[in-house]
């Protein structure tokens, strides 16, 4: 099957919608699937306002038409709300060609942090961008209730995955050579440095031994200077973040608006489990005390978390797998008309027979 992705978010941006969707990309292709990616570095760009790091297309409709057409795909998927969703949204429905869509970001809670924007109004911006999507698929069930309760329809539960051979577990911690020897137990934040993360959350806690921050965003400069004594590591690769995973004793996840939460899954493939707020996203992943502790009280979540085994978090993030993702993925799409011709005749191409393997 030729499946087109149509995304505002990919390389070289360093976040877990980008992460998501080249796994799934791989993970795709892997199973014997065409994929071609429509992204922002095949169009001109400028810089997001307020975040500059997020390049969005200008002006991409007559592009995106032309690309669509020439792609002759068998089903089309937009991942994304921004300018290229829209473009690509735009000329499907001219077309007359079905297409899914997918719920990767709270831009409704962003938006409301950053300028004050009503969360009804965001959510009614996307509830339009979703409405002739032939399916929404979102990651974790409390999502999916919210989205039904706002109007949303076409909704299909499609949790994602973690690569668990990048992200190793280690029995016993290991330092982190680039930091030298470091006090535990080492408390770890991975994420954007942005008003809807609440990393000061984190930050505040009033807790022996070290901090660890991983990121990078708009926050980071005035949050370095007041706190000092954390280690601040910046945006890491992917190999590099793993090794940062490893050496943690817990990593703490202080967002409450999170759809998924991909870094917590990273951490408990680790071994390291997770103290979070009760929301949506941590109750999925980290479960009842498999993979770490969910309080409102995030102090007392980090010293639950803490008596949680490793080989038990590692055990909650094994079921969650990309190659399952995938497959729902495949599940969901819905073929247009260029897929139904190639079938009636005999020349649709379906995934191979390694799309059972394990590619984790």
């Amino acid at each position: 099957m030729k499946i087109v992705l149509v995304t505002d978010a990919w390389q070289p941006q360093v976040h877990g919608v980008v992460t998501t969707l080249i796994e799934l990309v791989r993970h795709l292709k892997f199973a014997g699937h065409e994929v071609q990616v429509i992204q922002p570095g095949q169009f001109r760009t400028h810089q997001c306002p307020g975040f500059p790091h997020v390049p969005l297309a200008v002006l991409p409709g007559r592009l995106m038409a032309r690309l669509l057409d020439q792609a002759d795909a068998d089903a089309i998927h937009i991942a994304t709300e921004g300018p290229l969703g829209w473009a690509a949204r735009r000329h499907c429905l001219r077309q007359g060609w079905p297409f899914t869509t997918a719920f990767h970001t709270k831009f409704p809670e962003i938006l409301r942090a950053t300028v004050g924007l009503p969360l009804s109004w965001g959510y009614a911006w996307l509830r339009r961008f979703h409405k002739p999507s032939q399916g929404l698929m979102v990651p974790t069930a409390g999502v999916q209730s919210m989205l039904a309760q706002r109007g949303f329809q076409a909704l299909r539960a499609w949790t994602l995955g973690v690569d668990t051979r990048l992200f190793a577990m280690n029995d016993i911690p290991p330092e982190l050579p680039s930091l030298g020897p470091l006090a535990r137990p080492i408390s770890l934040y991975v994420g954007r440095i942005a008003p809807e993360k609440h990393l000061e959350d984190f930050l505040s806690l009033d807790v022996p031994g070290s901090k660890l921050v991983c990121g990078g965003g708009p926050l980071e400069e005035g949050l370095r200077a007041r706190y000092p004594n954390s280690h601040w590591l910046g945006v890491l690769p992917r190999h590099e973040l793993a090794k940062v995973y490893a050496t943690a004793d817990v990593l703490v996840f202080p967002c409450r608006s999170e759809t998924f939460g991909l870094v917590m899954l990273e951490a408990m493939a680790c071994g390291v489990p997770v103290a979070a707020y009760p929301v949506d996203g941590p109750r999925e992943l980290v479960g009842d005390g498999e993979g770490g502790a969910l309080r409102e009280d995030l102090q007392e979540a980090w010293r639950v978390a803490l008596r949680v085994p490793r080989r038990s978090a590692r055990q909650r993030a094994l079921q969650f797998s990309w190659t399952r993702t995938a497959a729902l993925f495949v599940e969901y799409l819905v073929p247009t008309a260029n897929a139904s011709r190639r079938a009636a005749a005999g020349t649709l191409t379906g995934p191979s027979r390694k799309r059972h393997a394990t590619v984790e």
